[in-house]
This record gives C-alpha cells, sequence and structure tokens, in this order.
C-alpha cells in the first residue's frame, strides 16, 4: 500500500471515526454534566433566555467599544482566518465532493484560482496571527501547548494543500496524500484540543448571555 492509499483509506476513515466519537463524547460529557437548580428570581422586564442567548451571541460579532481600538488587528485578523478557512473547506470543489461522497449533500462551489487567492491569504493570516501571540507579552504570557499546537494542525491542511495544487517539490500524488495525513491529524486533534470551541462557541456564548440576562446584567 502506497502512502496515498494509506492516507485515503486506513488514515483518514480512522481520524473520521475518532472526531465524530470524540465530539459526541465530548458534547454528551458536558450535556450530562448536570446544574442545580437556578431558584433566583429573573429580573423584570430581562429578555427569555432564547432572546438573551441570541443577542450576546451577536454581541460578541464584535468587540466591546472600549477595547475596539486595542483588539482591532485581533478582531481583522481573526475574521479574517476564519473566514478564509471557510471558503476553503467549503468553496473548493474537491471539498465539497469529498463531503458530498460521506453525506450526499452538494453545493455551487468557487472557481479554483478564487480559493488559492482565499487560502494564500488565509495562510497570510495564521502567520501573523502567531506573530501576534509571540511579541504580544498578554497573549505569550497565557499560551500554552493547547495554543500553538491547535494553530499548527490548523495551518497544516493550508499550507500543504497550497503546495499540491502548486505541484511544489514532489509528486502531486505525494503531496496529496500529505495534505490528506494533515486533514487526518486536524480530525483526530480537534475533538480533544482548543479547536473544540468550533462546536462549543455558540452554545457557550448563548448559556452566558441567558446566565447574565436572568440576573438582569
Amino acid at each position: 500500500m502506497d502512502l496515498l492509499d494509506f492516507a485515503r483509506g486506513p488514515a483518514i476513515n480512522v481520524a473520521m471515526v475518532v472526531l465524530v466519537f470524540g465530539v459526541l463524547w465530548r458534547l454528551l460529557a458536558i450535556l450530562f454534566l448536570g446544574k442545580a437548580p437556578d431558584r433566583t428570581i429573573p429580573r423584570l422586564g430581562t429578555p427569555g433566555p432564547v432572546g438573551a442567548a441570541l443577542r450576546e451571541i451577536m454581541r460578541r460579532m464584535v468587540p466591546h467599544p472600549t477595547f475596539a481600538f486595542a483588539e482591532r488587528f485581533s478582531f481583522f485578523n481573526g475574521w479574517v482566518f476564519h473566514v478564509g478557512l471557510a471558503i476553503v473547506v467549503f468553496g473548493f470543489r474537491p471539498h465539497m465532493l469529498f463531503i458530498k461522497n460521506l453525506t450526499g449533500l452538494s453545493w455551487p462551489t468557487l472557481p479554483s484560482g478564487v480559493v488559492y487567492v482565499v487560502g494564500a491569504i488565509t495562510l497570510v493570516s495564521l502567520a501573523a496571527a502567531l506573530v501576534r501571540r509571540l511579541t504580544n507579552p498578554v497573549q505569550r504570557f497565557i499560551s500554552g501547548f493547547g495554543d500553538y499546537f491547535a494553530w499548527f494542525v490548523t495551518l497544516l491542511p493550508v499550507l500543504t494543500g497550497l503546495i499540491a495544487v502548486g505541484h511544489v517539490g514532489a509528486r502531486y500524488e505525494t503531496l496529496l496524500a500529505i495534505h490528506i495525513l494533515s486533514v487526518a491529524l486536524l480530525f483526530v486533534w480537534l475533538p480533544f484540543g482548543k479547536l473544540f470551541h468550533a462546536f462549543l462557541v455558540f452554545v457557550s456564548r448563548g448559556t452566558t448571555g441567558a446566565f447574565l440576562a436572568r440576573r438582569g446584567v
């Protein structure tokens, strides 16, 4: 079995199984944690939990005015690489076909040239995020292995994908295998590292909003 057969066979299949069961395990663990009943009386005039949750989710889309200027780079760059990753994953036809083979779902995709440009911008944005983390005293102080490894496993599929489509440095089959293996690594790490926020970000923000609104915050 050559490297490409291994990558698009056992490697990616095992990685997807780990991803699915890992995500389900984490979500069920959170669901069954349970919580003590809230016996406080809601403040008069506060919105219901659903409205408060949606309001908090939307509010967190932009920085607080007090910190908007100081956090302008992190805010803008965060949007750039998150939107860029979404376009690369869902806008590239081979990626859509991979998802279609798994789920049966399909959608229109973007021209390959557009996706390549977005991928390059995303790569630069991720590099800028690392430089920011290394040069900002506060971010550097609170960063640990999980932060840097999450950055690495996010960057690697973008980098290897661009190298593969550019046919740089090796045979295309080898480059494609390395790209698929990098995606497999991302799948395996995603449920257990800080990248799990992809599944929790709106849940946690909505829960916080509902909790605070009940107390009139």
